[in-house]
C-alpha cells in the first residue's frame, strides 16, 4: 500500500501504512481525530501529526475521499476505486449517500468549458438531515452523533 502524494517525496512509513490501513476499516467518515483515537485505543502508537499528514497525503494521492462537517473539519473515508465521488451526508449522524458522480461531472467540465478554464479541480458538498434523524430515529442505524458534530 503506497502512501505518498503525488508529486511529493513522502516516505512510506509504518506509521502511514497503519494511518491508511486504520481508515480502510472504517465504513464511515472520520476526522483525523477521532481516528487517532481509535488507532490510539487499539494499541497502535502514531502521532496525530502523522495522521493528519497520512491523511492529507491520502486525499492527494486519490485513496480518500473528504467531506467537511458542520464546524468545517474534514472529514475522511477510504476511497477503494478510481476517481473521487461525491456525497450527501446527514449533518447529525454521517450517513451518507453517494450522488451520480456522472451528472456531476458533465455538468462541472460544461461549466468549465463555458469559462475557458482548464485544470480544474472541484469539491461538491452537499449536507442535510437524513430522514432518521429528522424523525427522531436511530441514527443512521443506531450509531450516535460523533461529539463533535453539533446536530442542526
Amino acid at each position: 500500500m503506497t502512501v505518498t502524494a503525488t508529486g511529493r517525496n513522502r516516505r512510506t512509513t509504518r506509521q502511514r501504512v497503519a494511518v491508511a490501513a486504520a481508515l480502510a476499516e472504517r465504513a464511515e467518515f472520520v476526522s483525523a481525530q477521532e481516528l487517532h483515537g481509535l488507532m490510539s485505543d487499539s494499541g497502535v502508537r502514531v502521532g496525530l501529526t502523522t495522521v493528519y499528514r497520512a491523511l492529507q497525503d491520502l486525499e492527494r494521492a486519490g485513496g480518500a475521499d473528504v467531506v467537511r462537517d458542520d464546524a468545517g473539519e474534514r472529514l475522511y473515508r477510504h476511497r477503494p476505486g478510481a476517481g473521487h465521488r461525491h456525497y450527501l451526508v446527514c449533518r447529525s449522524c454521517r450517513r451518507d449517500e453517494p450522488l451520480d458522480t456522472g451528472v456531476i461531472e458533465e455538468w462541472v467540465a460544461a461549466v468549465v468549458r463555458s469559462r475557458g478554464f482548464a485544470e480544474v479541480e472541484h469539491t461538491l458538498e452537499l449536507t442535510g438531515l437524513c430522514a432518521d434523524c429528522r424523525n427522531g430515529g436511530e441514527h443512521g442505524g443506531g450509531k450516535s452523533p460523533p461529539s463533535h458534530v453539533i446536530p442542526s
